[in-house]
């Protein structure tokens, strides 16, 4: 029997997209897990290494504001010799759960590039040939993107959160034990939301390109974005205003470069329409 030939795009019909989109999601939950397996595995150094290391003094963020407030005559908590606080898990099954979700989160963030892939291999077939020789490098970038957004997360918004929470107190009666999932779930968002927020000038790329957004409404919009971001500071940061500068700072950036590449989207879009009409 003759094996069945792949239909084209414009030959499919919704269910066949769905029937495509069914299986890219499928290796991506494997991906994922195959990661995850890998990452139970060497559990105690991701534990230990990782998602501990940020209760150490000697983390680096933690000595290096201690060296700058030092330098600049400041008194500062990262220079302590310990954080005011412990861990612990108050539920049988409190460790093994942590454990479990904490390698899929590393199952999620290792196979993110392999996750982009699947997307674009689901969305390119409907792009036109040069949209696709213009975007050769959009799984690179997106990826690169992430993962700078998670080492932000980890290397400055997780540290700055724990730092200031723990020493934080109300009565010297109350002592910080901790729960693990409540430590975790703040590791996770920290790390989480910094590469997602990271993926900004890939959202306004798209978002320009289907025509929702325009660098006039990002230029017209940006102080209200400013606000926006110093409120988006204010949340994933402890309230003093060094930590909000700290992370508003990039996220500015981010926003400027998104408003350039929605320039250069459009002056393609123009060109290209030109190009057609000789």
């Amino acid at each position: 029997m003759a094996k069945k030939e792949k239909k084209s795009i414009n030959e499919m019909s919704f269910l066949d997209h769905l029937e495509d989109l069914r299986w890219h999601l499928i290796r991506i939950c494997a991906g994922i897990m195959i990661i995850a397996v890998l990452a139970f595995t060497f559990s105690r150094f991701i534990f230990e290494d990782i998602i501990f290391a940020p209760l150490n003094m000697s983390f680096p963020t933690y000595e290096f504001l201690c060296n700058m407030g030092r330098l600049i005559g400041v008194e500062t908590s990262f220079c302590n010799d310990e954080i005011p606080m412990m861990i612990q898990s108050r539920t049988m099954a409190g460790q093994f759960s942590a454990d479990i979700w904490t390698a899929i989160l590393a199952g999620f963030i290792i196979s993110f590039p392999y996750t982009i892939y699947q997307l674009w291999k689901f969305v390119s077939p409907g792009l036109h040939e040069n949209e696709r020789k213009h975007s050769r490098g959009f799984i690179i970038i997106c990826s690169l993107l992430f993962f700078l957004g998670t080492l932000f997360g980890y290397y400055i918004i997780t540290p700055l959160s724990i730092n200031f929470l723990a020493n934080y107190s109300i009565s010297d009666v109350v002592e910080n034990q901790i729960d693990i999932s409540s430590y975790i779930g703040l590791v996770r968002s920290s790390v989480l939301a910094s590469g997602l927020i990271f993926e900004l000038p890939i959202v306004i790329y798209f978002l320009t390109k289907i025509g929702l957004v325009t660098p006039e409404i990002l230029k017209k919009y940006r102080k209200f974005a400013l606000v926006i971001v110093l409120i988006l500071s204010a949340v994933i940061t402890p309230p003093d205003i060094a930590s909000q500068v700290i992370v508003a700072i990039p996220i500015l950036i981010l926003y400027q470069a998104s408003i350039y590449i929605s320039k250069l989207v459009v002056r393609n879009q123009k060109l290209a329409s030109e190009a057609v009409r000789k």
